[in-house]
């Protein structure tokens, strides 16, 4: 039996074996040993030639985009700085001319 040490949802380090499956007391997340190295390799966000993207990262917009709800276009190559990664790897959070707007991260690169 392996040692699991980190949660693959949350990254809680007080991850405990009830017998059959692994528990994470932050989250209540329920896992085996199996799929906690596919869940975490699967949970990666990259952009749009591959790099692995970070919380603080600075991306460029490779694409116009149009702002849902706003007369808003995002231009292309405008660069966004101090993005923050979100609990689903195709999308990240970032504040552009002060308005906090999610992307997705196939129109961006690093």
């Amino acid at each position: 039996m392996s040692e699991i040490t980190k949660c693959p949802k949350c990254g809680g380090e007080y991850v405990y074996f009830d017998g059959s499956l692994y528990i994470c007391p932050d989250c209540m997340h329920e896992f085996d040993g199996e799929s906690a190295a596919a869940d975490t390799s699967a949970n990666v966000a990259k952009d749009s030639n591959g790099a692995e993207l970070f919380d603080g990262d600075a991306v460029t917009v490779i694409k116009d985009l149009k702002v849902k709800g706003s007369s808003m276009v995002i231009k292309r190559g405008t660069k966004v700085k101090s993005i923050r990664l979100t609990e689903n790897p195709e999308e990240v959070d970032c504040k552009i001319d002060g308005s906090s707007i999610v992307l997705k991260t196939c129109f961006l690169k690093k």
